[in-house]
């Protein structure tokens, strides 16, 4: 993929267009347009798929989570993969995957194959997030590479927003429920089956995209590594040279990264042990249980089905601005101030959210938040999402794609991706048994794993702002 623009980078004699590299940066992260579209486009066909297959909480809540259980499988593979046959094919694995699970879940004949299409679906979701910024942070200039790698999260969010919106716009054509029939079947299974048209153009990209240099290097087709680092790095004869001689010694003597070359003192190395709890804590605060279930819990709280499904686009489109916000300081204020703010703000809004749902009233057979609670629910549930895209939403890919030695980086990548998928599945299938029992103190305990979130980041978590790949020793 090749490109024009006036934004130049590199050395003299060798500088390379920063729109040529954003264009590679932008096609690989349609992957995370997938992970986020696949993610919550769940949420409009939730009390759907309940009503459809006769189902409590308990199955509920583990379909909707299966697909996560299969993100745990396809981001601890990921990185071997991507280390035997090369970051390119690991994308277009997962973009076959992406296709045929969204086929397969739109036209399920029980719950059990439709869990069994959304562990599919995981597994391309969970390939997606290791691979996506995995590549971004191995084709970015250092001085872009926070920009760059943010990407992926944007991605993400637009496919949320997308998915959002689709379920909107289907619902709204069949009649304002995801329940009823538009043409042969019903709407929700047009929710799902829809993703097929971006897992077909994300194929498409993977297919024109220059595989990773360091890849090449590892493999031995050096030339080839030389040609592309040429075109995304610049800086002429000499440097690229020196650029291969880092990247060897980087490397060191392994050829292929095994999961035993993390191990440590402390059973693994530090840097791994860092990796696995910041990707625990991005997710053990509850931010998928918006993208997830946002629309039945407005619903729960005595929001009708329409406005709980155009609340949940506005909770994308909230997110898509810190997304923004976050694009445009992580290169500039750095990680790990991104991070300690977003905790801090998290901590606020998420004890306001509880104490806003502590409010609501029972009236016969229904439960009702009042008017002015609800507005603060809305504000400090929107907050929360603010505060997490411009934060932990972006800077985790981006830290977990730079922070790791590159001679361990793909299985690393795979080992914390692996437990943020983890602790996203028990969270996940938790809550509707949590909402059940205690709304307010579901929220007060993810409250808890914020605050506890900017402790760790304060005394755990370095600054990588402006090193290169090769400068991460771990």
């Amino acid at each position: 993929m090749s490109g024009v623009g006036s934004s130049q980078v590199g050395g003299s004699g060798g500088d390379v267009s920063l729109v040529h590299v954003t264009m590679i940066a932008a096609a690989a992260a349609m992957g995370g347009f997938l992970f986020g579209y696949d993610s919550a486009v769940i949420n409009g066909a939730v009390d759907a798929i309940q009503q459809r297959f006769e189902v409590g909480p308990g199955v509920l809540g583990f379909t909707i989570a299966a697909a996560l259980l299969g993100c745990v499988v396809g981001a601890a593979t990921a990185g071997n993969l991507a280390d035997r046959l090369g970051r390119i094919r690991v994308m277009q694995i997962a973009g076959v995957l992406f296709a045929v699970s969204a086929i397969g879940s739109a036209l399920p004949f029980s719950v059990v194959d439709l869990t069994l299409w959304r562990i599919v679906g995981g597994a391309a979701i969970g390939m997606a997030s290791v691979i996506a910024p995995t590549y971004i942070a191995e084709v970015s200039p250092a001085a872009y590479r926070g920009r760059l790698a943010s990407l992926q999260q944007l991605a993400i969010v637009l496919g949320i927003a997308c998915s959002q919106l689709v379920n909107y716009a289907i619902a709204q054509a069949a009649g304002g429920s995801a329940q009823n029939a538009l043409g042969p079947v019903q709407a929700w299974q047009w929710m799902l089956g829809i993703e097929v048209l971006p897992a077909l153009v994300y194929l498409s990209l993977s297919l024109v995209i220059p595989e990773s240099p360091r890849y090449l290097v590892r493999v031995g087709r050096v030339d080839q590594a030389r040609e592309i680092l040429s075109g995304v790095e610049g800086g002429g004869t000499a440097r690229i040279e020196q650029r291969i001689g880092e990247i060897r010694e980087a490397l060191g003597a392994e050829v292929r990264t095994r999961l035993r070359d993390l191990t440590g003192r402390y059973g693994l190395l530090p840097i791994v042990w860092i990796g696995m709890a910041v990707s625990a804590f991005q997710q053990l605060v509850g931010i998928n249980v918006i993208f997830y279930y946002s629309s039945s819990l407005w619903q729960s709280v005595g929001v009708a089905e329409s406005d709980s499904l155009l609340l949940s686009l506005f909770t994308s489109v909230v997110n898509i601005v810190g997304t923004v916000i976050a694009i445009l300081l992580v290169d500039r204020v750095g990680r790990k101030p991104l991070l300690l703010v977003g905790s801090a703000g998290m901590t606020v809004a998420l004890a306001a959210t509880a104490y806003a749902f502590s409010n609501a009233v029972v009236r016969g057979e229904e439960v009702v938040l009042p008017f002015d609670w609800g507005v603060v629910a809305l504000v400090s549930a929107s907050s929360f999402v603010l505060f997490f895209a411009l934060s932990w939403g972006v800077v985790v890919w981006v830290l977990l794609g730079e922070m790791f030695p590159l001679r361990i980086r793909a299985a690393a990548m795979g080992v914390a991706t692996a437990t943020q998928w983890l602790t996203n599945w028990l969270i996940t299938v938790s809550f509707p048994s949590l909402r059940d029992w205690s709304l307010p103190g579901t929220y007060v305990m993810y409250a808890g794993f914020a605050l506890l979130s900017f402790l760790f980041v304060w005394k755990f978590v370095k600054e990588t702002k402006g090193k290169t790949l090769e400068e991460m020793r771990g």
